[in-house]
């Protein structure tokens, strides 16, 4: 009970709906828990941790990931996406494809962004989407997003189809709210889908409609993509396991291992004991699971 789980969430739910669907599926009390809270409006990738798997949720959030939308422009809402109040914002010239072009480069690198007042940050220890319900003006400070492309995939006015790919935390809805601000216009977002998450994609999503006993789950394994791997001899497991620190053999985590690099600790069948931090020629144990599949 142990492992990973993509869903493709249906529009209309919110990620905890999904969470709380998946639970259905396993025994009481197992841990369950998503990485990455996606829009009621949205749909695609949500990966969900399961048991042991919970443990590694930080390291799925902090993953790429990829999104198609449909910009509206011309229009604003509360919530900058189509299920928020919507208000018609009439210009006076269209913007031409190289007036958008160019203002959506200016989106692309490393820039602050203001997310949403309608969203799941808290402010003051309260969700900013709950202050808003009940009427209290919300003013949530911009943060450091990094957003590695935007691609046009179409434009005819008022409609704009993208793809992003950016890192933790972006808001798409932002990314909208603010090109239609830069061209004078407005914009929201009309439909938004997460078509990657890392190395999870929609493909491999499931609905939430199948049989609890043809789910499958992932290994863990996968939670930790792209992390330099290093496979233990039975001697070194045991060690790990106790909380020792085992010795870093040169090469052993397949290129050159820097001080605090974080590494991947696996079984010769590949299953995931933990997670260990180099230092001075050494693993020192980090994160370490009861088992070699984490029970």
């Amino acid at each position: 009970m142990n492992g990973l789980i993509v869903i493709d969430k249906p529009s209309g739910m919110t990620s905890r709906d999904a969470v709380n669907r998946v639970q259905t599926w396993f025994p009481r009390k197992t841990k369950i828990g998503h990485t990455g809270t996606l829009d009621p409006l949205a749909t695609g990738v949500l990966v969900v941790c399961v048991g042991q798997a919970t443990r590694l949720a930080d390291y799925v959030q902090a993953m790429g990931k990829s999104y198609s939308s449909r910009f509206r422009l011309g229009a604003t809402s509360t919530t900058d996406d189509a299920d928020g109040e919507v208000t018609e914002t009439p210009t006076s010239a269209v913007p031409t494809h190289e007036q958008m072009t160019a203002a959506l480069n200016r989106f692309i690198g490393t820039i602050e962004q203001v997310p949403p007042a309608v969203s799941a940050l808290k402010l003051d220890g309260e969700r900013a989407h709950d202050l808003v319900r009940r009427g209290k003006s919300v003013q949530l400070a911009a943060r450091r997003v990094r957003i590695d492309a935007i691609r046009v995939l179409a434009y005819e006015w008022p409609w704009l189809d993208v793809e992003v790919d950016c890192g933790k935390g972006t808001y798409i809805r932002s990314i909208a709210r603010d090109l239609g601000a830069a061209l004078g216009a407005g914009g929201l977002v009309q439909t938004l889908r997460r078509t990657r998450v890392g190395p999870f994609t929609a493909e491999q999503g499931i609905g939430l409609d199948v049989t609890p006993t043809n789910v499958k789950l992932r290994p863990m394994a996968e939670a930790v993509a792209g992390m330099e791997r290093v496979r233990l001899d039975t001697d070194d497991i045991r060690r790990i396991r106790q909380g020792q620190r085992i010795r870093l053999l040169a090469g052993s985590a397949g290129r050159t291992t820097t001080e605090a690099t974080e590494l991947a600790l696996l079984t010769n069948a590949d299953e995931l004991l933990g997670i260990g931090i180099a230092e001075c020629g050494q693993i020192k144990p980090q994160l370490v699971f009861g088992t070699a599949n984490g029970a």
